[in-house]
């Protein structure tokens, strides 16, 4: 398993988590090197509600068996939707999902300052459809807007922790979904 130390040695961090199967592997992984993760689910992308519901589901019950917290965030698709006006035929990967970043961070971030974290990661850089530049600058930018709060930049694609996600989506059966969550993203996918 990879070998973790946090940038600012915290052995606390809140764990933006946009699934099941993509957050299971890095919180064994955090667990293992004594680092303990509170589960924070924004994802206010995701579409449809039946599709958030399932993935919020899954989520929580991994975490749970985990004995760890898991902080449900609000869910306001019309809000995120909103925000991202004007981005709706940009191509996956592309400024929509920059902006939709940046809304999650931001989130994330704000939610760390008011909790007491000062460092904060995401499972959106595990995934391999996803720019880790464009994630990382969201998260930077949204570290910035609230002093004493850090984005820890870890690549979570490496260290055999793509390997044992799909081991544990077996072992715990998830819903793995075919999709990035939003409905642009949905109808690409058909």
């Amino acid at each position: 398993m990879l070998k973790l130390e946090t940038p600012n040695g915290e052995k606390n961090v809140l764990l933006h988590a946009c699934c099941a199967p993509c957050s299971s592997a890095i919180i064994e992984c955090l667990l293992q090197n004594d680092i303990r993760p509170t589960v924070f689910y924004y994802n206010p992308n995701i579409f449809p509600k039946e599709e958030y519901e399932i993935r919020k589901a899954e989520s929580l019950r991994y975490v749970k068996s985990l004995n760890l917290d898991f902080v449900d965030a609000d869910y306001n698709h019309s809000d995120w939707r909103e925000q991202i006006r004007g981005l709706e035929n940009e191509p996956e990967r592309g400024r929509r999902c920059v902006k939709c970043f940046i809304i999650r961070m931001l989130e994330t971030a704000r939610y760390a300052s008011e909790n007491g974290f000062t460092l904060f990661t995401t499972t959106l850089a595990s995934s391999r459809w996803k720019n880790l530049a464009d994630i990382f600058d969201a998260g930077r930018y949204a570290a910035k807007q609230f002093p004493g709060v850090a984005l820890w930049e870890q690549n979570w694609r490496k260290g055999g922790l793509s390997e044992r996600r799909l081991e544990i989506i077996s072992q715990y059966d998830f819903y793995n979904q075919q999709y990035c969550g939003c409905e642009f993203s949905f109808r690409k996918s058909k």
